[in-house]
């Protein structure tokens, strides 16, 4: 099966027509607010915020923290709380003109009113939706619109977060203007020298001498092709372009089309959109080809929230997390188990990260008793359309996924959803396969697995050498897979061409399912204060954990990194843990600290892509070793001072640190238009990280900024996230600053006994 396809990734507006963002100047209520919807509600004393905003995140009424032992959520929450919020925003329209709303996300049960007039529900908190509100606006007068947002009962198996936690858009437009989400690019023929683009438009208009001209930018901005031709309401232009230089996980190369809509010779609206060019082949012999290409997935899944922000999806955030997961050898995300912010895909679209696309967690039978099940008969064709339409033109998307861990999937009334939903995505879009994450793998699911194009395998490594036997054409890919077992599901990977790659449960760690990475998975077990999952490759703040140094060894060269199992665990056990839960990475740690351990044997693991390490302690060899499964190990009698591994093309260290003489601050971006993230660090004179210091750290901003978040990625820490202070973890925390202005802003961090530390980031 043979794909080709061609995407854009953003839309920009002209003077025509104005499409912008609609986040600033909010006012927020915590609570029931009766009467909030009215025009003339007087929100005088309520907050005033920016968006995107998260109010679970934010500390209790009255508290510190946004953790309470009695929350609804529990577990799958991370015990935090969600409730009743209302926002509402004062605004002006233009005369003459179509004004549409649009929301990318809201959790959840969104009610939304315009002047008291009321537009409409949207039950679903991951999907984007949007009112044409023409009709109960005043031009040039004042209006207002009002949302009741209810995060209410058990809806969630992790942290959701909860408000409109996305942008919001305002789109002010010409009566000829494009319908939402009414450009869809494809590429029926893609070689060497040229590629057909099918340029497909739907317009919302009342004339009937209607010109479009399309011109097409390359990455330089220069223009390598151009077409006017008459358009209708539904129409398709075909362009060529010569020489097309094709989108690629390692060459993400972006074209624009920018396409300008005229009634009767003047122009009206006009679109700005960016767009790979690239090819997808799925089989069960070659496996997945990208632009001819073979290339295993090494995925990883990942859920939408951003750690210190909650569920906020700040630009810079998603952009961020991509760019961590590249730097960590993952070529491909699954967004689970719902569809991610419009600025995540653009962030996989500009630097070359594969995406599986997912719909849902549950379809008619719930999970938990207020969850999108409550929904999913009325609402599934629209929340699907919501995704498709809006996400279809990305470079980076490769897959839908229709679901997760579907129950009941055994049954012929739940395969035949799957036919339902399958075929509906194939009447929108016909150029990517759908998969689906089904658990519990047998024979018994082979009629659901029938129904599906990528047979998405959760924990079921054992089966794909039976199961190809049985049904030779299935076509499968590990959708989720045990951190603990990395080794044997990716070496199953690379022995099988049928099975395209591997999803590992998680990338990145994430608030909620506290504790499975380690006390295991018992949903209704309170294990508080555990609040994060603790299981991800990446910790919350962003910083590699030992599991994501030992994968870098899997899958790239020239790797070596050295960890110590603790003489004693870094937590506390539960001897109740559940045998096939497997979520946990091994306990060790990049410590060299164990004053009173002295000649006691400590065991030494260090991670390898060559074949055989050198172990020294203080320049002395402690002996070769050949790794297995990527692992050498050591016993060693402690001894403070450095440890130093030596392989054939590496040498990676661990030392002993002496007690913090400063704070060190380091910034991801000392120039940023919304968020910098600084590590704050307390190490030694010679610069070494003191994992053992728990310093409580002080902020102080000055500037046109503000702290929109800290963090220090302790699984079980019930501080806030919000308060200008944290303790240190491992010898670090987070601050995460936000630009709020133009000018510098002045990170000054402070602790009882060290000299304070500054940084400065630029805007």
């Amino acid at each position: 099966m043979r794909i080709l396809i061609i995407f854009f990734c953003c839309i920009m507006s002209t003077a025509h027509a104005q499409r912008y963002l609609f986040d600033e100047n909010w006012r927020f209520y915590r609570g029931a607010a009766q009467g909030a919807e009215d025009i003339n509600f007087n929100d005088s004393g309520w907050r005033t915020i920016n968006l995107p905003h998260d109010w679970s995140i934010e500390d209790l009424p009255g508290t510190t923290s946004p953790f309470n032992p009695g929350a609804l959520s529990q577990v799958s929450g991370g015990f935090t709380t969600g409730g009743t919020g209302w926002y509402r925003k004062h605004f002006k329209t233009e005369e003459g003109k179509n004004t549409i709303l649009q929301f990318d996300g809201v959790y959840m049960n969104a009610e939304v009113w315009v002047n008291g007039k009321k537009l409409g529900k949207h039950p679903y908190g991951y999907t984007s939706f949007w009112y044409d509100i023409s009709a109960h606006v005043f031009s040039s007068k004042d209006n207002v619109v009002a949302v009741k947002v209810r995060n209410e009962g058990e809806n969630s198996r992790w942290y959701s977060g909860s408000g409109i936690y996305r942008h919001v858009w305002l789109h002010s437009l010409d009566p000829l203007h494009f319908d939402q989400w009414g450009v869809s690019i494809t590429t029926p023929k893609i070689t060497a020298n040229s590629a057909t683009i099918n340029i497909e438009t739907k317009l919302h208009t009342n004339f009937k001498q209607i010109t479009m001209i399309i011109r097409i930018l390359d990455a330089n901005g220069k223009q390598v092709a151009k077409r006017e031709a008459p358009a209708t309401e539904s129409s398709t232009q075909e362009i060529e372009i010569k020489n097309p230089v094709l989108w690629s996980v390692t060459s993400p190369v972006l074209y624009t089309a920018e396409t300008t809509v005229f009634a009767n010779g003047k122009p009206t609206d006009s679109l700005t959109t960016t767009f790979g060019i690239r090819t997808i082949a799925f089989d069960a012999v070659k496996g997945f080809r990208l632009n001819g290409q073979s290339l295993k997935l090494k995925g990883g899944c990942v859920h939408h929230d951003n750690g210190p922000l909650g569920a906020k999806a700040y630009d810079r955030a998603e952009e961020r997390k991509v760019e961590l997961l590249k730097a960590s050898g993952y070529n491909a995300v699954r967004c689970a188990h719902n569809p991610p912010s419009p600025a995540f895909l653009d962030a996989c679209d500009r630097l070359g990260m594969l995406v599986i696309d997912e719909a849902f967690d549950t379809w008619q039978d719930g999970k938990n008793p207020e969850d999108y099940h409550l929904y999913f008969k009325d609402w599934w064709q629209r929340d699907l359309e919501s995704m498709i339409y809006r996400d279809r033109n990305h470079p980076s998307v490769i897959m839908w996924s229709i679901g997760n861990e579907i129950p009941h999937r055994e049954k012929p009334e739940v395969a035949a959803i799957a036919v339902t939903l399958r075929d509906f995505i194939k009447g929108i879009d016909t150029t990517r396969p759908v998969t689906c994450g089904v658990n519990g793998i047998a024979e018994d699911k082979d009629p659901f697995l029938a129904a599906l194009d990528i047979a998405g395998y959760n924990y079921a490594p054992d089966k794909y050498g039976t199961d190809h036997q049985r049904v030779p054409q299935r076509i499968i890919m590990a959708t989720e897979s045990f951190p603990l077992d990395a080794y044997k599901y990716w070496k199953a990977v690379e022995d099988h061409p049928w099975v395209i790659g591997d999803f590992v449960w998680t990338a990145f760690d994430y608030i909620g399912e506290a504790s499975i990475g380690w006390l295991g998975y018992m949903q209704k077990q309170s294990f508080y204060p555990w609040n994060l999952a603790y299981c991800g490759d990446i910790d919350i703040c962003g910083w590699k954990r030992p599991q994501s140094c030992f994968r870098d060894a899997l899958w790239k060269e020239k790797q070596l990194s050295v960890f110590v199992r603790p003489p004693q665990p870094s937590f506390k056990t539960n001897p109740d843990k559940i045998d096939w839960s497997r979520w946990e990475w091994q306990d060790v740690t990049d410590n060299w600290n164990w004053k009173g351990y002295e000649n006691k044997p400590l065991k030494v693991v260090v991670y390898t892509s060559d074949k055989q390490v050198e172990l020294f302690l203080n320049g002395r060899s402690l002996g070769k070793k050949k790794a297995d499964s990527c692992t050498a190990e050591w016993e060693v009698p402690y001894e403070a001072g450095t440890l130093k591994a030596v392989s054939r093309n590496n040498t990676a260290t661990l030392s002993t640190a002496a007690e913090p003489t400063q704070i060190t601050l380091t910034a991801d971006k000392t120039t940023t238009k919304d968020l910098s993230y600084i590590t704050v660090q307390l190490t030694d004179a010679r610069g070494i990280r003191n994992p053992l210091a728990e310093n409580l750290l002080k902020f102080e901003i000055s500037g046109p900024g503000s702290i929109a978040g800290v963090g220090n990625a302790n699984p079980r820490s019930i501080e806030s996230y919000q308060l200008p202070q944290r303790k240190a973890w491992q010898g670090r925390c987070l601050v995460i600053i936000k630009a709020d202005g133009t000018g510098p802003v002045t990170l000054t961090a402070k602790t009882d006994g060290l000299p304070p530390a500054t940084i400065t980031i630029n805007r």
